[in-house]
């Protein structure tokens, strides 16, 4: 009677565990880098087409190995070309990866957790509950993807083509706290900036955290990916109630522990602080000079991201005239300002809008849901309806 062998999936293995693997199997460590261009440049998943590697251990990665790739049920596209894929994982849960074209750059946002626990108050994610970590391979499978479906892969057999680097920005920035994943995506990460596999720029792959401190901490020991910081309030008593994290990791802590990270790096990067403008909650031009002091000894670029609506938030957009005069009094006291541009809104892709299809193990998605209903039969009592 025959086994059946579970196969190893090789699409999640970093280079120095792709290489021990092989050497497990007393096969040289080129071959490992082979096989990874193959995979990740080439965008192959069928060994039998590896040209440049033996036939014998062709042979012997079909009986103990495979590529397997988390399943793409769903693709989007909004009216000003971002691309939004719908990922399902191994959990049974699905996710959302979005791809936002510019004229210098195609940023590709990826989720690291089907839901999030973080609960963030602003953010369509959280309100979905939480399931599972995505593994390293249902990572980089939403990077495979998006080459596939853009035609990113070379185009040689051989591999003597080029990547057409239609992915040229990462951003962990997707569904999920990243750094509540460390291990998986610090393998993902090692992935998207291995010259064989994506070779992107450590400038070009940025971890968007919420404030995780000891994950923060270990950064400087696996990674040297760029950071970006999910502020949204420029004191601890707002940011409690807006950023729930912020209760164990209070601003202070949060920005000494990003400044050890960046004087880690052998370069002159700064950190992106991310600050979400809700409408009369954290947009007045006090909060604007209030942030500013906070920042004046933290080198850093700031990000304004006017709030995105979704359903089970009651929160709304802010005025145009408050935006731009927040974002004056920051220009005033010297720092470099972007306003981020609404992307992808009408297919639900927009910052803070990724909700996936989430198996709920924490029963957050059913009490948001029982709230929505009381409160709706409130309003209908009030009004007579």
């Amino acid at each position: 009677m025959n086994e059946s062998v579970e196969k190893i999936n090789l699409l999640g293995m970093s280079l120095p565990k792709l290489q021990a693997y092989f050497q497990s199997m007393d096969e040289k460590p080129f071959r490992a880098v082979q096989v990874m261009k193959w995979i990740h440049q080439r965008g192959v998943t069928d060994f039998a087409e590896m040209t440049d590697v033996s036939k014998s251990l062709r042979e012997k990665l079909q009986a103990n190995a495979e590529i397997r790739l988390p399943t793409i049920v769903d693709e989007h596209l909004a009216s000003d070309g971002c691309y939004k894929w719908i990922v399902q994982v191994a959990s049974g849960s699905r996710v959302e990866t979005v791809f936002i074209p510019e004229a210098t750059r195609g940023t590709l946002c990826i989720s690291s957790q089907a839901g999030c626990t973080l609960d963030c108050s602003f953010c369509a994610t959280g309100k979905q509950g939480f399931n599972s970590n995505l593994t390293t391979a249902e990572i980089i499978g939403q990077l495979w993807w998006a080459n596939h479906r853009l035609g990113g892969f070379a185009t040689t057999k051989r591999g003597e083509g080029k990547m057409n680097r239609m992915v040229s920005n990462i951003v962990m920035m997707g569904m999920g706290e990243p750094l509540l994943n460390f291990d998986n995506v610090m393998d993902g990460l090692s992935l998207m900036m291995e010259d064989n596999a994506y070779g992107l720029s450590k400038r070009r792959v940025t971890i968007s955290t919420a404030g995780v401190v000891p994950a923060i901490n270990r950064l400087k020991d696996h990674t040297d990916a760029s950071l970006a910081i999910s502020l949204h309030a420029p004191n601890d008593e707002l940011r409690n109630q807006i950023v729930p994290v912020n209760r164990k990791y209070p601003i202070q802590m949060l920005l000494k522990s990003v400044s050890d990270y960046m004087a880690s790096l052998p370069d002159k990067r700064v950190p992106i602080i991310e600050y979400t403008l809700i409408a009369g909650v954290n947009d007045h031009r006090q909060h604007a000079r209030e942030l500013a002091a906070l920042l004046q000894n933290f080198p850093c670029k700031i990000n304004l991201i006017p709030f995105n609506p979704f359903a089970q938030s009651d929160y709304r957009r802010p005025s145009n005239s408050s935006v731009s005069n927040f974002r004056q009094i920051l220009l005033d006291a010297g720092y470099t300002v972007t306003v981020r541009t609404t992307r992808g809104d009408d297919i639900g892709a927009a910052c803070g809008q990724l909700v996936g299809e989430v198996a709920d193990q924490t029963r957050r998605s059913e009490r948001y849901r029982r709230a929505a209903v009381e409160s709706s039969d409130i309003i209908a009592r009030q009004t007579g309806s």
